[in-house]
């Protein structure tokens, strides 16, 4: 394939170059987390992590591991750039970005550091387009501080049965109400909308229930605006891990399968709207 095959000297002057025979794989990952324009790439030897936040709200960040590209070259411990997103994601589907034509389109990615445009070259059908998208100095990503030894309580769920739960609880709700508790109702969400209250309860011991650790009850609201967009990583993923922390901060962990097999994490962190008390 051409853009495997470039000359190697042409490659000497990057910092980082990644290239994939199926752009969708880097392109399907993005727009599960693409809620505002821009986002913060961190390269380091492990692979690509791309972090999108909200007012310090809600944080979402992709996980595209080294193995996924076909080729991935960094030559420093961490290559990091801020670019709009949604001009990214405009280059990435140039050709249509769809299966359904029957194209694939091959993406080789390069960025020469500080002050240098993220390069693009996309290949389909032999033609071959060039992208350049001005990158800026990246923000320091908010530190949720959301580390698994103050994680409370913590499910993972098939992804189809939340699904099935966000088509029937009331979107018109303000908030989404999550219960997580050792005792019944073990895991409920619950909405507040125009047609009334809502809840919908899932059995610890439920064929969609894959793990159950819950230590302590814990009932938290979150806004339902911040959550909206985890909906994009939620219909790409196949199992979904939901924890809260001893702070009532929630992480959602989505679990997604690429077009070739492999597996892309995405998760969302958000702070609680307000506290509810037991009882």
């Amino acid at each position: 394939m051409p853009l495997t095959t470039h000359p190697q000297t042409v490659d000497d002057n990057y910092v980082l170059v990644a290239s994939l025979d199926n752009v969708r794989n880097l392109s399907n990952i993005l727009k599960a987390i693409t809620f505002k324009d821009h986002a913060i790439f961190n390269a380091t030897p492990n692979g690509l992590k791309v972090t999108v936040e909200d007012s310090k709200c809600l944080q979402a960040n992709a996980f595209i591991q080294a193995e996924i590209f076909q080729e991935f070259t960094i030559k420093e411990d961490s290559v990091g750039f801020q670019v709009n997103l949604t001009v990214l994601l405009d280059c990435l589907t140039i050709f249509g970005g769809s299966t359904v034509t029957g194209g694939i389109t091959a993406l080789r990615m390069c960025y020469n550091g500080y002050g240098y445009p993220l390069i693009l070259f996309l290949e389909e059908g032999g033609v071959v387009t060039v992208c350049k998208i001005n990158t800026q100095e990246p923000e320091e990503p908010i530190d949720f501080e959301f580390c698994s030894t103050n994680v409370t309580n913590k499910v993972i769920l098939q992804s189809e049965s939340l699904k099935e739960a966000f088509s029937e609880l009331d979107m018109t709700s303000e908030v989404l109400q999550i219960t997580m508790s050792p005792s019944q109702p073990y895991f409920r969400l619950s909405t507040f909308g125009n047609s009334g209250n809502a809840h919908y309860d899932y059995p610890k011991d439920s064929d969609m229930m894959e793990l159950f650790q819950c230590s302590k009850t814990q009932t938290n609201r979150y806004k339902m605006s911040l959550l909206k967009p985890s909906t994009k990583a939620l219909a790409l993923s196949c199992k979904v891990s939901v924890r809260t922390d001893m702070r009532g901060f929630l992480s959602l962990q989505y679990l997604v399968m690429n077009d070739d097999g492999q597996i892309c994490f995405v998760e969302y962190y958000c702070c609680p709207d307000e506290e509810v008390e037991d009882g």
